[in-house]
């Protein structure tokens, strides 16, 4: 070998370097892919929840009121307030079996690590029913969207536009972190064991006011935060309610 082809070749250090320089550039640009897809789903779910947003401005221009939590087998409204919403607020009179798992109705960053009970088809979105109460009885009507309940019947009466005091700051469909159909204040660490919380939208969650606009608040200030701003976008009437957190 010629002193000019031993100079020419690569040494295993320098093969090394070069191998290392590309995993390096690898890793770069597959975090860069990750971003830029984490970033059209985040951008695809705030899509879907604009669209919903419009479903309940057309479902309270009919009805002038919200949807209930459920709806009596032989009301105007049957069903949960998922079915209400895709019959009356998005024009689809009678929707599929499994309608809240396609289209809108679908986040496409939502992962659940746990298994359902048999049965169970987790939902991506859920609906503001209790305000800031985590949970609560069925006998009353909350701070939320649950509606209002004739204890003699049983049923639930619809929340009238009218008593939300203000609709640009009280939420109403958000991401739904425990598969379940109800967005409610809990802990953000319990929702962790459900699924990816605190990755599916980098920290944050997507939300859908009652006058149709969608904002991405931290997942912070929508579980954790107990000041007056954070508290009144739960509640009907504008108030925070802050003698009704747990202790």
């Amino acid at each position: 070998m010629t002193d000019r082809q031993k100079s020419s070749a690569f040494t295993l250090v320098e093969l090394l370097v070069v191998i290392a320089i590309i995993g390096i550039l690898a890793a770069l640009l597959l975090a860069v892919v990750a971003q830029a897809k984490g970033k059209a789903q985040r951008t695809q779910c705030i899509g879907n929840l604009h669209q919903l947003g419009v479903g309940l401005q057309n479902l309270l221009a009919n009805n002038h009121g919200y949807p209930v939590y459920r709806g009596s087998t032989n009301s105007d409204s049957p069903g949960s307030w998922v079915t209400q919403l895709e019959r009356e607020g998005l024009g689809i009179s009678q929707p599929a079996a499994n309608f809240f798992e396609t289209g809108e109705w679908r986040c496409p960053s939502a992962r659940w690590y746990i298994k359902f009970s048999a049965g169970f088809t987790p939902v991506c979105y859920g609906y503001n029913a209790f305000g800031v109460v985590a949970t609560g009885p069925r006998g009353i009507s909350g701070l939320g969207l649950l509606g209002h309940l004739n204890p003699n019947t049983g049923t639930l009466a619809a929340i009238g536009e009218s008593e939300v005091v203000a609709p640009g700051d009280l939420m109403a469909i958000a991401d739904s972190f425990d598969g379940s159909v109800l967005f409610v204040r809990y802990d953000s660490a319990r929702l962790e064991g459900y699924g990816n919380t605190l990755t599916r939208h980098q920290g944050r969650a997507n939300v859908v006011f009652c006058d149709g606009h969608v904002e991405s608040p931290t997942l912070q200030f929508l579980f954790e935060d107990t000041s007056d701003a954070a508290l009144i976008r739960w509640n009907r009437d504008h108030l925070p309610h802050r003698e009704k957190l747990a202790p």
